[in-house]
């Protein structure tokens, strides 16, 4: 799979902008503040539905407009998939595909597997646990179309479940609660179980990745949960509906659904200790970077489509062996890659300059 074209209107710096890069490697050099990242953004939102800053829609748009779209098509072996999406401020944005509403925001992620790396990607390592559930949640989404619409459910569920307890807290009815149990019980369990599908099929890339960047030692998984769930067993619907009964006057009180997957924490371990806060900054930040390339060879291997790879200023923090390392684990696909310098990216392909109105 690679994108043929994008268009963007009143994104960031760009007013108007079609680019349309090469089915390979393409380096965007440009200085800082071109708008080579904004570019990389847009390229992902188009497959994850979000910016991979983690900023609101509303800051995509530029500054004095009201709304903002973007356009592109990939090419996959059956055809062509057409994305277009129009951000509004303020207002909700408007997603088509081919032309047609999706169902599911996670049915376009199903589609059109992207993979990105940035710098702030090193609070992967050094922040809590949010980060590193969402890692594992977006790439079972990417992996099985069933796991996008489970976590959905499972986040539904436990919203209304807290809305209820903050409604009600010591009063909420018993009844209520225990239909809403069900539910968070049951998706509860099938997002847990698309989690540890995941960590197997990231167990050796994982691995691999840290050594070739440039790493010795291992790499591994420490994935902890407070309901009592294990990896070897997978979780099942049972274990956490009885884990919610035996929390409820304590939910009640605190007026919060306390266990379940949406408070597991998946800590990552090198060479047995912890990597958040034993690791040096160099082993953090390559452990951020072999993150997102297990995350890609797993993609690579499991879907029949190589993804898209947006690497955004990669190569400035590392030396050139583990750059030569990065570049080795790629197959062959379509790269997107930016860099303030041109020598900086120890690759071969497409060299396109960026000034912030055009690429050329």
């Amino acid at each position: 799979m690679y994108l043929s074209w994008i268009e963007l209107t009143d994104i960031r710096c760009y007013q108007t902008l079609r680019f349309e890069p090469d089915e390979g490697v393409n380096i965007l050099v440009g200085a800082n503040g071109a708008g080579k990242t904004s570019i990389l953004e847009a390229v992902a939102y188009l497959g994850l539905l979000k910016s991979f800053r983690g900023t609101p829609d509303v800051a995509m748009i530029s500054t004095g407009s009201d709304g903002a779209v973007i356009r592109g098509e990939f090419t996959i072996p059956s055809g062509t998939i057409k994305v277009e999406i129009e951000l509004s401020n303020p207002g909700r944005r408007r997603v088509l595909v081919n032309g047609k509403r999706p169902q599911r925001n996670r049915d376009v992620m199903a589609q059109i597997p992207i993979v990105a790396f940035q710098p702030d990607d090193l609070d992967l390592v050094k922040r809590g646990p949010g980060l590193r559930r969402a890692y594992l949640d977006d790439l079972a989404a990417q992996l099985w179309p069933q796991a996008g619409a489970d976590q959905q459910d499972y986040e539904r569920a436990v919203r209304q479940r807290n809305t209820l307890l903050k409604q009600e807290g010591r009063r909420a009815d018993p009844i209520t609660l225990d239909v809403w149990d069900e539910r968070v019980s049951i998706a509860g369990a099938a997002v847990f179980g698309h989690r540890v599908r995941v960590l197997e099929a990231l167990d050796a890339p994982l691995g691999e990745a840290y050594r070739l960047v440039g790493e010795r030692g291992s790499l591994t998984w420490h994935y902890e949960t407070n309901w009592g769930a294990s990896l070897d067993e997978g979780g099942e619907p049972g274990r956490l509906r009885e884990e919610l009964l035996e929390r409820r006057h304590r939910d009640m009180e605190q007026r919060v659904t306390s266990g379940g997957p949406h408070r597991d924490d998946p800590a990552l371990v090198v060479d047995g200790r912890p990597a958040r806060s034993m690791a040096s900054q160099g082993e953090q930040r390559t452990v951020a970077l072999a993150l997102r390339v297990a995350a890609y060879r797993v993609l690579t291997t499991h879907r029949p489509t190589t993804p898209i790879l947006l690497l955004d200023d990669v190569f400035s923090e590392l030396d050139p062996a583990h750059a030569r390392g990065v570049m080795s684990l790629l197959d062959a696909g379509q790269v997107l890659v930016t860099t303030a310098r041109e020598d900086d990216a120890p690759a071969s392909g497409r060299r396109w300059n960026v000034d912030g109105r055009t690429v050329t």
